[in-house]
């Protein structure tokens, strides 16, 4: 018996929820700040604008009170739009998650609970006007917390958005994520998500993170769009 359940998120569960989001986001900042002292650009400005102080004034403390102030700047321009991003998803989606993901049908919420302690959490939301027509359904939020990775509680959680899709009659899941996480985006191609294209998220821009955006056709919903397309093989 794994030693994990989930279950559907209910109002008491509100308060660990965002404190799990919150973390989690947090999480990303060093990887970010790692990302961001391997760009190009970067790594002139670090070199170039400290050596350029020291031949104009002579002094290496300025040239090293430069280089400080520069590092706790990208430092700064790491950490703020995943602070940015936990605002905006504060203010909205996981403001009142019985109210964004329960008053319609076609959208749930999901936490995990490991020794009577919420440890995880992932949603699925009903894209309102789905792109050609097709239904679908957005996985959010997937997170779970550091001392409970390893245990295929992310697999399971992605498995349970999947299960409610078919279940629902869902043609295909769309879900997001950005390229700092590489075992995650191996976890999806392996579960069947297959990548459609890559794109720049609020201020991410800035420290080139794209986003890579993935798509998964339910199986069978595409039995069902297909009729009759297997009688000749």
């Amino acid at each position: 018996m794994a030693p994990y359940h989930i279950h559907k998120y209910q109002e008491s569960d509100h308060k660990t929820v965002l404190a799990l989001f919150s973390e989690g986001m947090a999480e990303h900042v060093p990887t970010t700040f790692r990302h961001a002292l391997k760009l190009p650009r970067t790594l002139v400005l670090l070199l170039g604008g400290p050596l350029a102080l020291f031949l104009v004034s002579g002094s290496w403390f300025l040239a090293l009170i430069a280089s400080l102030t520069l590092l706790a700047a990208l430092w700064f321009l790491a950490k703020y739009p995943w602070y940015q991003l936990v605002h905006m998803s504060l203010q909205t989606g996981l403001s009142d998650i019985t109210k964004s993901y329960f008053s319609e049908r076609g959208s749930c919420f999901w936490v995990v609970e490991a020794k009577g302690q919420v440890v995880g959490m992932v949603g699925a939301l009903c894209i309102k006007e789905p792109t050609l027509g097709k239904g679908q359904l957005e996985l959010l939020h997937l997170s779970v917390a550091l001392e409970h990775r390893g245990q295929g509680i992310v697999k399971a959680l992605v498995r349970t958005v999947l299960q409610f899709a078919r279940d629902q009659g869902y043609s295909e899941v769309v879900l997001s994520t950005s390229i700092l996480q590489p075992s995650v985006l191996t976890l999806y191609q392996s579960m069947g998500f297959q990548k459609t294209h890559q794109y720049f998220f609020m201020s991410f821009r800035l420290m080139a993170v794209p986003f890579i955006r993935f798509i998964y056709q339910v199986p069978s919903a595409q039995v069902s769009q297909e009729p009759g397309q297997g009688g000749g093989l």
